[in-house]
């Protein structure tokens, strides 16, 4: 008979990740802080929140998936050389970027959204605000728009000039990846377990594709019959060029609005993304399952936790950018 963990075992190695987060956090809180504040850019451009807040405005209301394509670059970014603007640069010659790489090549979008708030900054502003603070500033304004919660974005990044590719496969959670790993890469960017629960409820905006949730579905997921169907018939079991980019929302109730009905859908075993039951289903899950009733039970709580982890995500710098990096003209190419 094959050994089963004992609850007491089960429980110091959940006190065991807690001590662990709480110790990787303290490393980088030791760190010199990056020179962000809040009013960087009060005399040199202090109408940069009001135009990103209304450019967001136009995009949200023209679509709503806009904020979570918003969202997501910005998380992209920050996990790989920090809250650098990396994400946002194209391929070329002498530069090989992060668009194409695996993570990303099929799930990042709304690239032009930054272009056009860039565009309207430089002709307010030109050449003062970097292309990694509109995204940090408009992933916020993003989750207020679709009713999430409020909070303040310390500014002063700069743009780097350089990506890395690599990187992206290493650091970027993926779908059908087990909760210790992601832990791992979470705790490597100094982000507690409770950032991570906290910060996967941006999925209740999000939309997956088929490729990263068809062995869930044909696999153990627990939904209903009627919802089960649906999403077969959206992603067929048969692998197709046809059907690889069928997407569908990751919060089936509220798919447009921020709230924290994504916990409850841990709850009745039917999150999309392996990864994402992970949290509420795998057995090391202590700590995470008691975070997801815990969001599920109080939005409150969510809104606060997501705020306060939204934060220590953009605060995640590329030291190197701001001795080498630049405030690029055009967000996807490194200034000549």
């Amino acid at each position: 008979m094959a050994h089963q963990p004992s609850l007491i075992s089960l429980q110091w190695f959940s006190i065991l990740l807690v001590c662990i987060s709480l110790f990787s956090w303290s490393i980088f809180a030791a760190s010199p802080d990056a020179p962000l504040t809040l009013d960087y850019y009060k005399s040199t451009c202090p109408t940069v929140f009001e135009i990103v807040r209304k450019e967001m405005e136009c995009e949200v209301n023209s679509d709503p998936r806009n904020a979570a394509l918003v969202l997501r670059l910005h998380f992209h970014d920050c996990f790989v050389q920090g809250c650098d603007g990396s994400v946002l640069l194209d391929d070329t010659i002498s530069l090989q970027g992060e668009k194409k790489a695996s993570a990303n090549v099929n799930s990042l979008k709304g690239f032009e959204i930054i272009d056009r708030i860039k565009n309207k900054l430089e002709s307010e502003c030109p050449g003062i605000v970097s292309c990694a603070d509109i995204l940090t500033v408009a992933a916020r304004d993003a989750v207020i728009l679709v009713g999430g919660p409020y909070w303040d974005v310390p500014v002063g990044r700069k743009d780097s000039k350089t990506a890395n590719y690599d990187l992206v496969r290493e650091n970027i959670p993926t779908a059908n990846e087990g909760l210790l790993s992601i832990i791992a890469k979470f705790l490597y960017q100094g982000l507690s377990v409770t950032d991570m629960v906290a910060l996967a409820g941006a999925h209740t905006i999000g939309m997956a594709r088929c490729e990263n949730f068809r062995a869930r579905i044909y696999g153990d997921f627990g939904a209903t019959d009627s919802y089960l169907r649906n999403l077969k018939s959206i992603c067929p079991a048969a692998i197709s060029s046809s059907g690889e980019n069928n997407v569908t929302a990751m919060d089936n109730v509220t798919p447009n609005l921020f709230d924290n009905s994504f916990y409850h859908t841990l709850l009745r075993g039917e999150g999309l993304l392996s990864s994402d039951q992970e949290m509420y289903s795998n057995v090391f899950g202590i700590e995470t399952k008691k975070l997801v009733r815990k969001y599920a039970d109080d939005p409150l709580a969510f809104f606060n936790q997501f705020s306060d982890s939204m934060v220590k995500l953009g605060n995640i710098t590329n030291s190197d950018s701001f001795v080498n990096g630049e405030v690029r003209k055009i967000c996807r190419f490194v200034n000549t």
